[in-house]
């Protein structure tokens, strides 16, 4: 659009002179059939709060202003982006509508999309985040979340794929990200819209810097938190400045550390808003909304906040209602600023790792889908993305397309653990019915990644508690793509077992094992593993309280056998899975020829199967055990039975013998939605088992029945908790958990 109204006579007009926006009265009536003046939005940063500028932009279509280009920062480049892509109003409406908390901030991308070995971390009591540590250096990353899962969000906010020129795009944008190194604003004017909103919302501290070009950046609202500024370089005669800001705290909200942190980034803020505003012409207009006690962290009440930026937008309804245009002109341009943009699909002729230290590209290009000489397909291309981000050997996952002498090349900007390759994580496990049965474990895991081409990895985990154990294992890939492997480990382990007859506790054993394994396996992509092994070693059954006619007293067992296992795994969650499915199975062929002083076979599975509908999931669980042949298992190869979720009402292991069947129904709900958590869930189980061979002479080896209610939650130690069991024998037991138990 040209420009009819010279600088000069505006400021004749209307006292340019003056610092603030004048009243509705001193704007110009503009003509109905001339050109217009170039009008730019500007959005401010404000988190949850910038959802009030989806109210503005409503009240600015209702009354026809055009909007030639927009500028934002944080949240504010968020629904700028999504608006100057085409996107309309009321399909930000539902995406404000859609987008949570745990959308925008849950660390871990869809389980789905991890490798399954990484899958396989999750049935650990790991608590808290991943520690570098090598040699000389004891670190770990650089925000509380990484941004790759804001970042995923992101993609589907935006209807411009891929990297874009942003004078290109259906309104003219630009962003505003702060370069950490060098404390200055970065501008952008063209990138891929997805990555340049992450970098421009990377809240220090909460979210991990991005990095763009060798830039280190975070959140814009250190330099430029009303980008007016932006605005005036891309010609804007007329600004519609949008400050959802946070107000500072006041003196008796300053408690303790988070609230002095706060409260600086606040202060640093707010001086450069009021520099902004000071900056704004007496045709510009200003818009604040009051939006109350709503915090930057609301993202799960965006809904209400929209509505607040209405009635804003509203009170300067005047004002703006003097840049209207008639309404055949402003249909043609909101037409043409809604037209879908053509995704350019042409073939590849290069993909191209940039920056990679220790990762070996072959193994990434053995994860994509996307392949040199096909066309890009983007809905493949992210999936591509997550995949390489669910190997677990980065920090952000980007891409650009480059233009090398005629040949289209996609560069892959992985950008590997600033922490890592080695890393160090701790565990712990709590079990308590509340009379006295309860147990412990801390677990110290540290793995060493990439020490050779290939992917061989060395992880050692040490516990103590109930169960004390020493596993050590190499994991070798013998392909690229980790299709085929080897694991040679070690395992010492001790672990204390009780036995009943009845409801009464008759002994108390432990077992102790010296083993070495020696496993082969092939990977089904993300969906499980099969391994086949040999295994042998000492196991030293010892009796510590009871009598020794229960054929329980101290010996040496040599062992050698053959083992199997298969797992498949498409459980969205171990914790509280709402959707999918996991079956896994165990064989165990214990063979005189291989050392051992017992001969037997036995085997044991169980499957999984989860489904929700809305809030509501329903998980149904079988799990089962037995010999094979006519040779009996030995004792410290038996089932046991019990506990919360395992025949809830009884005790820990009340059952135990040589052949088991298992199962469960349960429903859950999740009741209360826990920000950046996963939520509280409440819920109740109807159970079923039976034990037979059973090891104590005259238990009941009838099918025994249990029922529990029970609430749990996520939290930074693990999932937790609380549970009441009862049997249809009149067993009842309350429960604290803290640990992994959906198995």
């Amino acid at each position: 659009m040209t420009r009819s109204i010279s600088r000069d006579i505006v400021c004749a007009t209307l006292a340019c002179a003056l610092a603030l926006p004048v009243a509705a009265a001193e704007l110009p009536k503009l003509s109905a059939g001339g050109p217009y003046p170039k009008i730019c939005l500007v959005l401010s940063g404000g988190g949850a709060r910038g959802a009030a500028h989806v109210g503005v932009i409503k009240v600015l279509e209702e009354l026809r202003v055009p909007i030639h280009c927009i500028t934002g920062t944080s949240m504010g480049s968020l629904v700028g982006g999504s608006y100057a892509t085409g996107t309309s109003v009321a399909e930000m409406d539902q995406i404000m509508a859609d987008i949570t908390s745990e959308l925008l901030f849950k660390e871990k991308p869809p389980r789905r999309d991890l490798t399954f070995r990484n899958k396989q971390d999750d049935y650990k009591p790991y608590f808290g985040p991943e520690f570098g540590a090598g040699e000389d250096k004891f670190s770990f990353g650089l925000g509380l979340v990484s941004g790759v899962q804001l970042e995923v969000v992101l993609r589907h906010l935006s209807k411009a794929k891929g990297y874009q020129y942003f004078d290109k795009l259906p309104i003219p944008y630009r962003a505003v990200a702060t370069n950490l190194v060098t404390g200055k604003a970065v501008v952008f004017n063209e990138g891929e819209i997805a990555n340049v909103m992450r970098a421009s919302m990377s809240v220090p501290g909460a979210v991990a810097p991005a990095d763009v070009n060798g830039m280190m950046l975070v959140d814009g609202m250190l330099t430029q938190n009303l980008p007016v500024e932006a605005a005036r370089a891309m010609g804007a005669d007329i600004v519609i400045a949008v400050n959802v800001g946070t107000p500072l705290l006041k003196r008796e909200q300053l408690n303790g550390i988070l609230g002095v942190s706060s409260q600086m980034l606040s202060i640093l803020t707010e001086q450069n808003v009021q520099a902004s505003i000071a900056s704004l012409k007496s045709t510009d207009i200003l818009i604040s909304p009051q939006l109350g006690d709503f915090s930057t962290g609301d993202f799960d009440h965006l809904p209400d906040i929209v509505p607040l930026g209405e009635a804003a937008a509203r009170t300067m309804s005047e004002q703006l209602a003097r840049l209207s245009i008639p309404p055949a002109q402003y249909a043609a341009l909101r037409k043409a600023q809604q037209l879908v943009l053509v995704a350019d699909n042409r073939p590849l002729h290069e993909i191209r790792f940039e920056k990679l230290e220790h990762v070996n590209p072959k193994s990434l290009l053995a994860v994509m889908e996307t392949k040199v000489g096909d066309p890009v397909i983007q809905q493949q291309l992210d999936t591509d993305m997550r995949n390489i981000y669910g190997t677990g050997d980065f920090e952000h996952v980007n891409y650009k397309f480059l233009n090398d002498s005629g040949q289209r090349v996609l560069a892959v900007e992985a950008l590997e653990k600033s922490w890592g390759p080695d890393y160090l994580r701790f565990g712990l496990g709590l079990y308590s019915d509340l009379s006295g049965d309860s147990t412990y474990n801390l677990l110290v895991s540290y793995k060493k990644t990439w020490l050779n081409s290939l992917g061989g990895e060395w992880k050692t985990d040490v516990q103590i508690g109930n169960t004390k154990q020493l596993h050590s294992e190499f994991y070798q890939p013998l392909v690229a793509n980790s299709r085929f492997f080897i694991v040679p480990s070690v395992n010492l382990e001790n672990q204390k077992f009780n036995l009943y007859q009845g409801n009464n506790r008759i002994a108390v054993f432990d077992k102790s094992s010296y083993l070495g394994l020696l496993e082969a396996g092939m990977n089904y992509e993300r969906f499980g593993e099969l391994r086949i092994g040999l295994v042998g070693g000492i196991v030293k059954p010892n009796l510590e309280i009871g009598s020794p006619a229960l054929g329980l007293g101290q010996s040496r067992v040599d062992t050698g056998a053959f083992t199997a296992r298969i797992i498949l795994d498409q459980l969205d969650s171990v914790d509280f899975p709402r959707e999918g499915w996991r079956v896994r199975a165990n064989a165990y062929d214990s063979k005189s020829e291989l050392g051992a002083d017992t001969e037997f076979t036995k085997v044991d599975g169980e499957v999984t199967v989860a489904q929700s509908f809305g809030e509501h999931t329903f998980n149904l669980y079988w799990r089962a055990g037995d010999k094979v042949g006519s040779k009996p298992l030995p004792t410290y190869a038996q089932f046991q039975l019990g506990g919360f979720l395992n025949l809830s009402g009884y005790s820990a292991g009340q059952f135990t013998g040589g052949n088991f069947q298992y199962g469960r129904f349960m429903y859950y709900r999740r009741i209360l939605k826990g920000g950046i958590l996963d939520g509280v869930y409440g819920g109740f189980s109807l159970e079923a088992g039976k034990v037979a061979n059973s090891l104590v002479p005259g238990n009941s080896e009838a099918t025994q029945k249990s029922a529990s209610v029970f609430t749990g939650a996520d939290t930074p130690l693990g999932p937790v908790y609380f549970g009441y069991g009862h049997s249809d024998q009149g067993n009842n037991s309350i429960y604290f958990v803290l640990g992994r138990i959906f198995q």
